[in-house]
């Protein structure tokens, strides 16, 4: 695979380090000449000069590559490399670093990017799924901030103890993908019984993400017993609703943002 990385600093030479070591073919674009030598970057093809500038990514025949890295500092010259990319080199996959958190809902297709990565909201994920019981955690958000991976880890008091994979009405846009217990992953069926202290991992829409909640939690207990119902009456309606898609008004409109939302 060939990967084409924007900006040689210490995240992008990270990921080009990992990707080197998996037999990638990597290409870092930077525009200071001086970060090739103290890279250490050994089987990296470099280009200097500036991202931004479409004769600098046809140099580097960026149409050739699967995957384009934005990993610059400048959250600015990330969305522009991400929007080149996507509409005039059509690349299937585009990765955009988020500098600062203000500036996450920009990451998204509208700029050409496929999948955002912002550091803080990552290691504070990381940090909840640590000692969040009895809580959804989101760990990644996936395409285009339709989609995520959550993790909830049981608590031993739970309602759901007990019960199967199965006997659980499961929200419509949301897939169980894997049970963690006692360190081991499970591919779970719908035999599997849900014991305390497993993690479950799931993949789920957004909007679906307080369905999982409200089915989850301590007070659904009643809706979700085998022959009890299947939880999916007022309590995931009323979810549903608390779900719905934020307002343009609440959201922030574009025209809202100058340049002090940037982190240059």
């Amino acid at each position: 695979m060939k990967v084409v990385i924007v900006g040689a600093g210490s995240v992008g030479s990270s990921i080009a380090r990992e990707l080197l070591a998996h037999k990638h073919e990597i290409l870092l674009i930077d525009l200071k000449p001086e970060v090739i030598g103290r890279s250490g970057l050994r089987g990296a093809h470099w280009l200097v000069g500036d991202a931004c500038e479409l004769s600098t990514l046809q140099d580097a025949k960026l149409e050739d590559a699967d995957v384009v890295v934005s990993a610059t500092g400048d959250d600015k010259v990330n969305l522009v490399v991400s929007l080149l990319a996507k509409t005039e080199f059509g690349i299937g996959r585009t990765v955009g670093r988020v500098n600062n958190p203000k500036n996450d809902w920009m990451f998204n297709d509208s700029w050409g990017v496929d999948v955002a990565v912002n550091t803080p909201q990552l290691m504070t994920a990381l940090v909840e799924e640590a000692v969040e019981i009895g809580d959804l955690v989101r760990l990644l958000t996936l395409q285009t901030g339709v989609s995520s991976i959550v993790e909830f880890t049981v608590p031993h008091d739970s309602h759901a103890i007990g019960l199967t994979v199965g006997d659980i009405d499961w929200p419509e846009d949301s897939t169980l993908v894997a049970i963690l217990r006692d360190q081991a992953p499970i591919t779970p069926s719908r035999d599997d019984v849900i014991d305390g202290g497993d993690e479950l991992f799931f993949v789920t829409t957004i909007a679906a993400e307080n369905q999982l909640r409200e089915l989850l939690s301590p007070g659904s207990g009643e809706g979700n017993a085998p022959g009890e119902g299947n939880g999916s009456g007022e309590g995931q309606d009323g979810a549903a609703a608390a779900a719905a898609p934020a307002t343009a008004d609440q959201l922030g409109r574009p025209d809202q943002l100058d340049d002090d939302g940037f982190d240059g």
